[in-house]
């Protein structure tokens, strides 16, 4: 009798909103994490508007709007979405060529290409990066959280450095105490509290540019409805929504690692399409998934549900808004010691030790540099990865292509004298082109057998080698025969052999 098996959604939050909600410890660290998160998000929101060439607030109101839409309609329970720097260096062009009013069309735009994208799905293509290229993007991801603090750490008051230095042993020591309170949120507060005791003078989130006062507005952009606008931001908005969608889709899968689940990728894609377009609609800048931040919350804070994420946005509302002035006072030495320690925490280690290294294939190595390595020299992820992909794909059919080979024997028999050729391997464009060069066409007897039964053919080029085989041996007055061949190459075959040109 057949057997049911009933299967938990392998996508359900753990834990749920509900459950976070009804217990006072869960509800605790998720608010603390949300609040520690946001305290970072400050400083980091008025760079990207600064890059992106916006006021600050744009940038503020864009991390809002997205943590708390993404919190509702994302994939990804405890991920941080918000403005970011990929992102802004996109989108900064058109701001500066255009306006305001095409920058935020551009957003609009591009919230919507990534819903669609997310339809086609798009998201499936994760399972094509390779591991190597994760742990380059991991890696290119911490040198770039910590290079993004050496401006506060260059011509700065003495006082910053050891303030940054106790800021990280406070991280470092208060887990081993305590795990109750975050860590980083601890740090924060005791250094604003001795700056403002003992009227430190060092650059504070104030520096940074000037916090906005009111709430954010629905803004629609005063832009014609034609195909001159479309071909204005067009191009913008592809590459914006790529960008945000690799960039979300790969740090998606980094915390699913760090917590061992699973998300839901394709809505995790559509989300972040909607996350963008309400970005838009309220004069926001849009974003994508932040990795430093996402970081803070799920590792040095230790959220896992989806109101770490919203509260961490309705956070970043109060903070700016109504307590704007005490924010002001945050010495960024504590913010740039929260980030060091995320950089430290997020490069994996273990991937450079000397006995992983020895153990891996140089071309898995090789991969994970040149990522890192494009990554670093860009500051653009999408680009890192691209590469990352493209020459691992190279590096892995040059290494199968030498999977094949071709063994020769000679047999006699009542009928006269054969050559029995044993194929093996996969045979496709990287293999196959060396095939027509391994056999003796004017040494071999008239009867010439093939066998691939140990083989496997994938593509037109392994068909036309195969061709150019056999036209070979025609040429010579030699019989040519093809045995072994499994169900899909024959069938392959049978479609293209003779059909493809350029035989012999």
């Amino acid at each position: 009798m057949p057997t049911t098996v009933v299967t938990r959604d392998r996508y359900r939050d753990d834990p749920s909103v509900m459950t976070v909600l009804r217990t006072p410890r869960l509800l605790t660290r998720e608010a603390l994490a949300g609040l520690v998160v946001a305290l970072a998000l400050i400083p980091e929101a008025i760079s990207f508007s600064i890059i992106a060439g916006v006021d600050p607030q744009v940038g503020l109101f864009s991390s809002f709007v997205m943590a708390v839409t993404i919190a509702v309609v994302g994939g990804r329970p405890a991920m941080i979405s918000a403005a970011t720097g990929a992102v802004a260096l996109v989108i900064a062009p058109i701001m500066r060529d255009h306006g305001f009013d095409y920058f935020i069309a551009t957003v609009l735009l591009a919230g919507v290409l990534q819903i669609v994208l997310a339809v086609l799905g798009v998201a499936k293509l994760m399972r094509f990066i390779p591991r190597s290229v994760m742990v380059g993007f991991v890696n290119a991801l911490a040198i770039l959280i910590f290079l993004a603090q050496l401006p506060h750490l260059v011509g700065v008051p003495w006082l910053v450095y050891p303030l940054v230095a106790v800021g990280i042993l406070i991280m470092v020591l208060m887990p081993r105490v305590t795990k109750v309170v975050p860590a980083p949120l601890v740090a924060i507060v005791l250094l604003s509290a001795a700056v403002l005791a003992f009227g430190w003078s060092v650059p504070n989130v104030a520096d940074q540019g000037e916090l906005p006062r009111s709430l954010p507005e629905l803004f629609l952009p005063a832009v014609p409805l034609s195909l001159e606008t479309l071909g204005i931001i067009g191009p913008t908005a592809l590459a914006m929504a790529l960008v945000g969608l690799m960039e979300s889709l790969m740090t998606a899968k980094l915390v699913d690692d760090v917590t061992d689940t699973r998300s839901d990728k394709t809505r995790e894609s559509w989300g972040q399409g909607v996350a963008n377009v309400l970005s838009g609609l309220f004069g926001g800048m849009g974003g994508c998934a932040m990795i430093g931040q996402t970081m803070i919350n799920v590792k040095a804070s230790g959220a896992r549900s989806r109101v770490s994420t919203f509260l961490a946005g309705l956070f970043l509302l109060i903070l700016v808004v109504v307590l704007g002035d005490i924010v002001g006072l945050i010495p960024m030495a504590a913010l740039v010691a929260v980030m060091v320690m995320v950089s430290v925490g997020t490069f994996d280690w273990h991937s450079i030790q000397p006995g992983t290294l020895k153990r891996l294939p140089v071309s898995e190595t090789l991969v994970m540099v040149i990522t890192v390595a494009v990554v670093v020299a860009t500051h653009n992820l999408a680009i890192g990865v691209i590469v990352g992909v493209v020459a691992a794909m190279v590096l892995f059919a040059r290494r199968v292509a030498h999977f094949q080979s071709v063994t020769r024997e000679v047999r006699e028999s009542d009928g006269g004298v054969a050559v029995h050729y044993t194929v093996e391997g996969e045979l496709f464009f990287a293999s196959s082109n060396d095939l027509t060069t391994q056999f003796a066409y004017t040494d071999d007897p008239d009867h010439v057998v093939i066998d691939l039964s140990r083989s496997h053919i994938w593509d037109a080029s392994t068909v036309a080698a195969l061709d150019a085989i056999e036209t070979k041996y025609e040429r010579l007055g030699k019989r040519v025969e093809l045995h072994g061949l499994n169900a899909a190459s024959a069938s392959m075959r049978d479609r293209m052999s003779r059909q493809l040109g350029g035989e012999g």
